[in-house]
């Protein structure tokens, strides 16, 4: 199952890209994090690791899988026998404006059975999530 949320954003990519990076950010302007702590130093890279909590769910170690800066990153977990793959893509559709892709793809185990019901609660903090980036990246002061 896999499920996306697309915002058009009017900032720069780049100011929205500093702002995917900066995880251990998230949680000041994201609703749905309470907190990230990373697990490594440096910039984010494959192999990156990052403890999140949610509200109402124990905190899962995310690893980044993919990489490619400016444009796109993946992590994953593994909660209640599945994996579960987060995305995060960036398009310019201008000089001053971009389209942000959030997705989460969750496979194995019991992704068949749970999926619907995961599908809808992940859709709609997917929305929240875009929804913040959105209001920060173009807050006057993201620039």
């Amino acid at each position: 199952m896999r499920k996306e949320n697309t915002a058009q954003i009017d900032a720069p990519a780049e100011v929205v890209w500093r702002l995917t990076m900066d995880v251990e950010d998230w949680p000041s302007y994201v609703p749905t994090m309470s907190k990230i702590e990373r697990l490594d130093s440096g910039p984010l890279r494959v192999g990156s690791r990052a403890r999140i909590s949610q509200p109402g769910q124990s905190p899962a170690v995310w690893t980044v899988t993919r990489l490619d800066p400016g444009r796109e990153f993946a992590w994953q977990t593994r909660r209640l026998g599945m994996t579960m793959t987060g995305t995060h893509a960036l398009e310019p559709t201008g000089d001053r404006s971009c389209r942000n892709t959030l997705g989460i793809e969750i496979s194995g185990g019991p992704a068949p059975v749970l999926g619907p019901l995961l599908g809808r609660i992940l859709s709609r903090a997917m929305a929240i999530e875009n929804k913040a980036v959105k209001a920060k990246a173009e807050a006057p002061d993201a620039v």
